[in-house]
């Protein structure tokens, strides 16, 4: 195997500055989809048919689908649908946002439903509003329970990220491979890329730890 990274060794910072669009990008779209996760895993488990049919069709379409294809719907559609371009970075973030939103639903429904409902129950007996309900007993216990998951999640959004290279959005993806193209070597800048990505995860999956110990001692 011929390997030559002293060609691309020169271009590695520009490959770097790819970082803090990918961090951006998974950041934002995973915040948004975690918010949207939790009102559409309401819906889900509310007693009113009509928000669970909605959120049940949403959770079927952005699975169902792939994320390469929703994101070029996004991107190329909107002059089509909304009469202007969107920008490649608001496209992926909503994209990415949109799809996150599906998965994160459904991993907080179970874990609302992985709850005592006797807790419910007890403060339902009580006098305690649905929302008060929600939001101070049954959430917070349920978000402790799949942080795990959660964070698995937002790994994975993370590396499929990598994906808005193919609208242009310049990611550590992006980068490596316009270094591949100006020194017309693809692999190690791609190898480069590589490591990047395996390391950010690293690191997030060490928070992860980190912050399911502490939420383990405040218990």
């Amino acid at each position: 195997m011929n390997l030559d990274f002293s060609s691309v060794l020169p271009s590695f910072p520009f490959i770097l500055k790819g970082i803090v669009v990918t961090i951006q990008i998974a950041l934002l779209s995973g915040v948004l989809g975690f918010v949207f996760g939790i009102i559409l895993s309401l819906f889900k488990i509310s007693n009113i048919k009509l928000l669970g049919w909605f959120a049940d069709a949403y959770t079927s379409i952005f699975r169902g689908t792939p994320l390469v294809l929703q994101l070029m719907i996004i991107y190329f559609g909107s002059p089509q649908v909304l009469g202007y371009q969107i920008d490649p970075f608001t496209a992926a973030v909503v994209s990415f946002a949109l799809n996150s939103t599906a998965y994160i639903s459904e991993i907080i429904r179970g874990g609302i439903l992985a709850v005592d409902k006797g807790q419910s129950e007890a403060a339902m007996a009580l006098g305690v509003p649905y929302r008060s309900m929600m939001l101070n007993i049954v959430l917070p216990q349920a978000i402790k329970n799949i942080l795990p998951s959660l964070m698995n999640e937002f790994i994975t959004l993370t590396k499929e990220s990598a994906i808005v290279t193919t609208i242009g959005v310049m990611d550590i993806m992006r980068r490596a491979y316009q270094v591949g193209a100006d020194k017309f070597r693809f692999i190690e800048p791609l190898l480069l890329a590589g490591v990047i990505y395996y390391l950010i995860v690293m690191a997030l999956t060490l928070i992860g730890k980190l912050v399911e110990r502490s939420m383990r001692k405040s218990d």
